[in-house]
């Protein structure tokens, strides 16, 4: 093991099953979330006459084709739909995935059940068929989208080919003003980068305005990494993340929570770790902000001016 590692760097490291000589690592994945639109992935299992590598490391949730207003699969109007939530209990019952049903207190969006029921948790690595997966990051988690063949893949094997991502460090230091919130935070990183501005990169989201983030405020970071083009977001996990965890249904107990905790604190990067790329924002500089184009990078303080976008004219057309 060497010094001088990122949190992104350690995670990787204590996750690679193989590296391949043209740059691809097999990393093992610790969690994988499920939803309805992952009937296909059981559907490739199945055509291919194989079972879940690790039923145990799954867990689902139907969140993409339910109504807001109805926990009833009958009330989904579109039969393909209705039938992809239907699919997903029976899927689930089959594999032995635990699900968390239309009807259970605990059904939600994937990316707020993980965190809610403690699934997920600091030094892991999380996947699901959803790009906004980097929401787990916020638990210092390494959390990422993937698409459906690799959903199949990571059901067969519980692993997963990847390039490694360069590291990326997003510090904001300083007081968050009155009415600045976490999307105002990300929102300005955004403006200030862009969104491709994180294109390879795994984002670690860091400064003294950032550990003053509740756990809610760090999902919100996280969750828009993606509108940045990264790959993850994670924040490092601290105390208020172990006393957001503590007592969660499947976070550890007992002597194993003391094991769990020992270990979360050595996920944070080292002190003098080496970033591939640095920036920084004044908190005190980050007003509410607000969106004015068709792109987040469209932003600006609710003081600032939206730019004209008026169509430059064109000189009068000349006759011979």
């Amino acid at each position: 093991m060497t010094a001088n590692r990122t949190m992104f760097e350690k995670i990787w490291q204590r996750h690679v099953v193989v590296d391949r000589d043209d740059g691809y690592t097999l990393l093992y994945v610790d969690r994988h979330l499920m939803h309805d639109g992952s009937a296909a992935g059981f559907a490739q299992l199945r055509a291919r006459g194989l079972k879940l590598r690790r039923p145990d490391r799954g867990f689902a949730t139907p969140d993409h084709y339910v109504l807001s207003d109805s926990r009833s699969v009958q009330d989904i109007p579109d039969p393909h739909h209705r039938r992809l939530v239907e699919e997903i209990r029976e899927n689930t019952a089959e594999s032995g995935v635990t699900l968390f049903d239309l009807g259970d207190e605990r059904q939600g969006i994937a990316h707020v059940v993980g965190p809610e029921q403690g699934v997920t948790q600091p030094g892991l690595t999380l996947v699901c068929g959803d790009s906004h997966t980097s929401t787990h990051g916020a638990l210092g988690a390494l959390a990422f989208g993937i698409g459906s063949s690799e959903v199949a893949h990571v059901m067969a094997t519980q692993c997963l080919w990847q390039r490694k991502p360069k590291a990326m460090r997003v510090s904001v230091d300083g007081t968050l003003g009155a009415g600045v919130t976490a999307k105002d935070v990300i929102l300005a990183i955004i403006a200030k980068i862009g969104t491709a501005g994180a294109v390879g990169h795994v984002v670690e989201y860091a400064g003294s305005a950032i550990r003053g983030l509740s756990v809610e405020g760090r999902l919100t970071l996280c969750n828009m990494s993606i509108e940045a083009g990264a790959r993850a977001g994670m924040v490092a996990p601290d105390d208020t993340t172990i006393a957001y965890l503590k007592g969660r249904p499947f976070a550890p107990s007992g002597a194993e929570w003391d094991k769990a905790v020992a270990f979360w604190r050595t996920v944070p990067s080292d002190a003098d770790a080496t970033f591939d790329r640095d920036v920084s924002l004044d908190a005190a500089a980050i007003a509410p902000m607000v969106t004015w184009g068709t792109s987040p990078e469209d932003a600006l303080s609710i003081t600032g001016r939206v730019p004209s976008r008026r169509r430059r004219r064109m000189p009068p057309s000349r006759t011979a």
